[in-house]
This record gives structure tokens, C-alpha cells and sequence, in this order.
């Protein structure tokens, strides 16, 4: 399968410190991959590596490709590359109602002003979005009036309206109790026909079925990469999280608890 994405060597270095280190990787195209990792351990900024949100040291070894090509425009790959992350989810506490957050998400835009000339077919995409994330009886609600479970499913409606060919779920469910994160994961499996997924999370249990690699980080490197059924173990968890972990898995599944 050809590459969806490629990194050689990158580096990242912030105040001083490389937090990215010599990390090459390769994603092909409907592969879906999760990476794992304690805080700190440069999933983040992996993530925000893939996107092109930040740039690694220039160095005669670093290389990034995205579908096939080294250069793209920031506008190109908004359309081609959707990110899940609360870093990039500043519209979640805003006034502005559910359908134009969904619809806004077409001209990477938060809501709309004057600038902007809407046409009947934006809005069906977005009712069409909102439909599949169970939201569309709220299309007329106030963003700040939802619940963090709900809000997840708009950020997801919102990036999915681009149809993106790569989907980064970067702590997508962070502080959802169960029954949300249950829903969410059940959500994002029915993206993963059309999408590839990279999902960035320290909690086993939001690891999709359909996930079959994962990526073990820490300190800022790629410590491990391969098959899911290899890479979770309670011997590898244990090693990367430093404390004794089990880990277990139950239809497809998995859970770990130290």
C-alpha cells in the first residue's frame, strides 16, 4: 500500500530540550494505528509532526511526505488531514450554534461573518454530519450549552465534514466518563472505512477494534511498533509505564489496570 504519511529522523527541540528524537515513521494508506505512551512521552507532538502544526530541526536527514508529496499548502491540507484535539478545539465553549460549527468546518473558519457566502449543499453536508454523530435534533443549540461528551461528537462532525483522507484522534476522549467514551469509540469505528486513523491515548480501552498497530513512546521515542496483540502485553506496559500493569483484552477490548 502506498504512504500516507512518512517521517525520517525528525527532532523536535522546545525551550531547550529535544522532546522529539530521531523518530521515523510510516503510515499506509487504511491503516489504522494507535500510539501509546505516560504524559511527556512526545505523543503530541508526534501528532502535531504529522499534521505540519510544527516543524522538527532541519537537518539533512528529516523528511516528511503527505500522500505522496513533500510540499503542500497549510489551506490543501485542512481539506485532506482532519485533527481531534482540545488544542485545536477552541470553538467548544462559543456561542455559536451546533450546525454553523459543523458547516464552518468546510472553510476552516470558526463560524461565519460577513466574508463568507454559504450555499444550501454546505448546510445539508453539515445536517448530514450531524446525523451521524446522533446530534441533528441539537443543530440549533448553543455550543457552550452541551455536554463534554457531546462536544467530542461535534469536533468529529466538524473534521469528518472535509471527508478527510487521514483522521488524528489526538486524546480524543480525555475526561469522558464510561458510557461516553464507550459511545465515542463506537462513533470513530465507523470512520475507519474512509479514513485513516492515527490514535493518540495513554487508556487501552478507546483503542478501536479496528486498530491492528500500535506505537509504544517514551522519553521522546518510538520504543516499539508492531502488532497489536504483541505490543499490548502486560510485560510491555509494565516496562514502558515503569509500575506492574495487567492487561487484558474481552471482544476486542482491551484494558489494563496496574
Amino acid at each position: 500500500m502506498p504512504d500516507i504519511a512518512r517521517i525520517e529522523h525528525a527532532n523536535v527541540r522546545r525551550e531547550g530540550k529535544l522532546i522529539l528524537k530521531d523518530v521515523s515513521l510510516s503510515l499506509s494508506k487504511g491503516e489504522h494505528i494507535a500510539i501509546v505512551g505516560p504524559n511527556g512521552a512526545g505523543k503530541s507532538t508526534l501528532i502535531d509532526v504529522i499534521s505540519r502544526h510544527i516543524y522538527p530541526l532541519a537537518t539533512d536527514e528529516y523528511k516528511s511526505f503527505l500522500f505522496g508529496s513533500e510540499k503542500w499548502m497549510r489551506s490543501e491540507l485542512e481539506k485532506l488531514i482532519g485533527l481531534v484535539s482540545e488544542r485545536n478545539a477552541i470553538f467548544l465553549n462559543t456561542s455559536y450554534k451546533v450546525r454553523e460549527i459543523v458547516c464552518s468546518g468546510l472553510y476552516s473558519s470558526l463560524g461565519f461573518d460577513f466574508h463568507h457566502q454559504t450555499k444550501d449543499e454546505d448546510w445539508r453536508k453539515a445536517d448530514e454530519e450531524l446525523m451521524k454523530v446522533g446530534l441533528y435534533d441539537k443543530r440549533d443549540r448553543v455550543m457552550n450549552t452541551l455536554s463534554s461528551g457531546e462536544k467530542r461528537r461535534i469536533m468529529l462532525a466538524r473534521v469528518n465534514i472535509n471527508k478527510p483522507k487521514l483522521l488524528l484522534l489526538d486524546e480524543a476522549s480525555a475526561a469522558l466518563d464510561f458510557p461516553a467514551r464507550a459511545s465515542l469509540r463506537r462513533l470513530i469505528s465507523t470512520y475507519t472505512e474512509n479514513s485513516t486513523i492515527v490514535m493518540v491515548t495513554h487508556e487501552l480501552s478507546e483503542i478501536i477494534p479496528e486498530i491492528k498497530r500500535v506505537i509504544l513512546m517514551d522519553g521522546g521515542r518510538i520504543v516499539m511498533d508492531g502488532n497489536k496483540e504483541d505490543v499490548l502485553t502486560s510485560e510491555n506496559l509494565s516496562a514502558l509505564f515503569k509500575e506492574k500493569v495487567h492487561v487484558s483484552c474481552s471482544d476486542g477490548i482491551y484494558t489494563a489496570y496496574c
